[in-house]
C-alpha cells in the first residue's frame, strides 16, 4: 500500500489504513493517530439538495501528488506517517470519499499536519467530479 492513492470504491476501509501505520516501526514514538474522513455531503455549498456523486481521478498523477503530500507533511517534526487515500466511483450522500490518517507525538503538529494533508489533497491532486 502506498501512502497516498486512489482506490475504487470499496477496495480500501479505514482500519486497513490504521492497521498499515501501525506497521510503521516509529509507531512508538507516536501518542496519537488522528483521522479525516471526507463523505459526500448532501446538497452543495448553494444548497442545492445531491443525491449522488461520481469522481473520476488521473490515477496516475493522483497517487504521485498524494504519496507527494504525505512525504512532504512525513518531514515534520514529530510526525510519523502520514496516508492519503481518495475513492472513486459513485457514492451516495454519507458514502466515504476520501480517509486522510497521521500519526504523530503530540496533537498540536499532529492536528496541524492533518489540516495541511487535507487541504494539499483538495488543492492539487487530480480527482474531479463527473457532470
Amino acid at each position: 500500500m502506498r501512502r497516498g492513492e486512489v482506490h475504487n470504491k470499496g477496495e480500501i476501509n479505514l482500519m486497513d489504513i490504521i492497521d498499515e501505520i501501525k506497521k510503521n516501526p516509529d509507531l512508538s514514538k507516536a501518542g496519537a493517530i488522528a483521522c479525516f474522513i471526507g463523505i459526500v455531503r448532501g446538497e452543495t455549498q448553494d444548497g442545492v439538495p445531491v443525491d449522488k456523486l461520481e469522481l473520476e481521478a488521473y490515477e496516475e498523477k493522483a497517487n504521485e501528488t498524494l504519496t507527494n503530500i504525505c512525504e512532504e507533511i512525513r518531514k515534520r517534526e514529530g510526525i510519523i506517517d502520514v496516508q492519503i487515500h481518495h475513492n472513486v466511483g459513485e457514492f451516495k450522500v454519507g458514502e466515504e470519499l476520501v480517509y486522510v490518517v497521521v500519526a504523530g507525538g503530540h496533537r498540536k503538529e499532529l492536528f496541524s499536519a492533518l489540516i495541511d494533508a487535507v487541504e494539499g489533497y483538495k488543492k492539487e491532486a487530480q480527482i474531479w467530479k463527473v457532470a
